[in-house]
């Protein structure tokens, strides 16, 4: 049996919330694991190239975090467009993120 239109736009929203959150759990997460290992680094009195090409690559990781975040904002825009079309427009709030919660408890569209 195929999911209604109100179904699959409940799961969509969901799923692209977690998605969104996801990746800013993950840029966290290594924003974290950085700044560890250059105090690592610093406490164990190592000199400034110890481990260089390990912050290089967890500093690519984040790039392609960031730019994993903006194809995932193209997404949430090119569903919007798809919600119009087929279902009528419902807008998301302006800058608050779709995984963010409204003080009633609803999370943003």
């Amino acid at each position: 049996m195929p999911m209604s239109h109100h179904v699959a736009q409940l799961r969509i929203s969901r799923e692209l919330r977690e998605a969104e959150r996801a990746v800013d759990d993950a840029l966290l997460k290594q924003s974290a694991l950085l700044s560890t290992l250059i105090q690592a680094r610093q406490d164990a009195g190592i000199g400034p190239s110890a481990g260089h090409d390990a912050l290089l690559r967890l500093s690519q990781s984040q790039q392609k975090l960031l730019s994993a975040g903006g194809e995932l904002a193209r997404v949430h825009c090119s569903l919007s467009k798809i919600q119009h079309d087929v279902l009528g427009y419902e807008g998301c709030p302006e800058n608050v993120p779709m995984y963010a919660e409204h003080r009633d408890g609803k999370a943003a569209a």
